[in-house]
């Protein structure tokens, strides 16, 4: 079978950037997929594995590029696929089905509704009183459409969507486009500071602390989504039975180092008389999975497990001390790079 390229989209922005978002050049190194470029603008290459692509772009762009089969594979926010598929079925009725693959467990935010207001208010409150003033009611965020869609369903719920069934996305303060319905100002950043100031009735914000709103002294209404980074593909791709296999291929390694994030490998020794007692101790601590990984000697056993070294209620260094309590020497701690269970982990 011709071996085919996969075409994946690397996001330009913070996760290119060593020093933030997750460090994604270093994920990708330890799966096995060395970039060269990535980190200094492009264009990428995968110096390790010539058939794979990277196209350098904007996330706000991929849920487009994915649409159309420009790309086979895209990094990405959820709430960046997901405002792109918004776009298309509210501008255009069109539904592009996207489908996530692999969480990477990095860049998460949360999208929040906020408001200029002196205490706490329901959303539903503060709609109704806001539709009793307002026959055009405006809104700002740097995702249009994620906020238009949160705000024709809470309308929706106090029954009010009617009146303001009409819509328009533009950029911030350019003449409106409808006298009657929402209003959406597409922004670039400081989304607090329009509410704020009263350049709209309500903002979109992305957040991971809230702590910039509660700085404006405003008020966050509702969580709309929670996003974070992963792999996207267009499920056309599993069509392919060629890029079909790179991509489980990329995924599993991925995964893999995903995985092992926070885990390491203790390796010790153990006299062969001590070892019923040491066997009890794993097991009530849920430290191995099937059976606990053994080799047998004639005076002593080896044994290898895995930890979670961010458990805060089952300590790293607690355990390698319950293991010396318990006769166990040579106590050595291994960092684990990848971590995969299984080709079952990928669930296709």
């Amino acid at each position: 079978m011709e071996k085919k390229n996969l075409l994946i989209g690397m996001p330009a922005g913070s996760l290119a950037d060593v020093n933030r978002g997750g460090n994604l050049i270093k994920l990708l190194e330890n799966a096995g997929f060395k970039t060269t470029g990535y980190e200094s603008g492009g264009p990428t290459r995968f110096s390790t594995f010539q058939y794979l692509y990277g196209w350098d772009g904007r996330p706000q762009e991929f849920g487009s590029q994915l649409g159309i089969d420009e790309l086979d594979v895209a990094i990405a926010g959820d709430d960046w696929i997901m405002e792109r598929q918004l776009e298309m079925q509210l501008e255009y009725k069109a539904n592009v089905i996207l489908e996530k693959v692999l969480s990477l467990k990095r860049g998460r935010v949360r999208l929040v509704g906020i408001v200029n207001a002196h205490e706490e208010i329901k959303t539903s409150d503060f709609l109704a009183a806001l539709c009793n003033k307002r026959e055009l009611i405006t809104m700002v965020s740097e995702m249009p459409y994620i906020a238009l869609n949160w705000l024709r369903g809470e309308l929706d719920k106090i029954n009010m969507l009617h009146k303001y069934q009409d819509f328009s996305v533009q950029k911030y303060k350019t003449p409106s486009r409808i006298k009657k319905g929402v209003i959406v100002y597409e922004t670039w950043g400081k989304t607090e500071a329009k509410v704020k100031n009263g350049g709209a009735d309500i903002g979109l914000e992305i957040t991971q602390s809230g702590s910039s709103i509660r700085n404006y002294g405003l008020k966050i209404l509702d969580t709309v989504m929670e996003s974070e980074t992963g792999i996207w593909i267009n499920p056309r791709l599993k069509h392919d039975n060629s890029k079909t296999e790179l991509l489980r291929m990329f995924l599993l390694n991925l995964y893999g180092c995903v995985n092992a994030e926070n885990k390491v490998m203790i390796l010790f020794n153990v006299r062969n008389d001590c070892v019923p007692e040491i066997e009890k101790y794993l097991k009530d601590n849920g430290l191995f999975a099937d059976e606990p990984t053994m080799n047998i000697g004639k005076q002593f056993t080896e044994f290898s497990i895995q930890v979670d070294k961010s458990n805060a209620q089952l300590p790293l260094a607690k355990i390698r001390y319950e293991l010396a309590l318990r006769h166990a020497v040579n106590i050595d701690t291994i960092p684990v790079d990848s971590s995969i269970p299984s080709l079952d982990v990928l669930g296709f």
